[in-house]
């Protein structure tokens, strides 16, 4: 169900607005707000999916039984990986 609703927007994201309605872009400024909000809410969920999976990532590496690495012995890891691939 469609409600309406009256805010006040700075002039500049008005003009972005009317710039996509008289483009053809979209047929009504209530469209454009639309998929802004659409977006909005896709990217909030991305980002949410996001910081979940690397809590989940953060979470599995600290849980991991394995010992614990010096910098030293990181460093030599990743420079005999390297050292590999050439």
């Amino acid at each position: 169900m469609n409600q309406k609703l009256s805010i006040t927007l700075p002039a500049e994201m008005v003009e972005a607005i009317n710039a996509r309605v008289e483009a053809g872009t979209y047929g009504s400024a209530s469209e454009v707000v639309q998929a802004a909000i659409r977006a909005l809410v896709e990217q909030d969920e991305d980002y949410a999916a996001r910081i979940s999976s690397l809590r989940a990532r953060v979470q599995a590496s600290i849980d991991d039984p394995r010992p614990d690495l010096t910098g030293a012995e990181v460093k030599a890891h990743i420079e005999a990986f390297f050292e590999s691939r050439r």
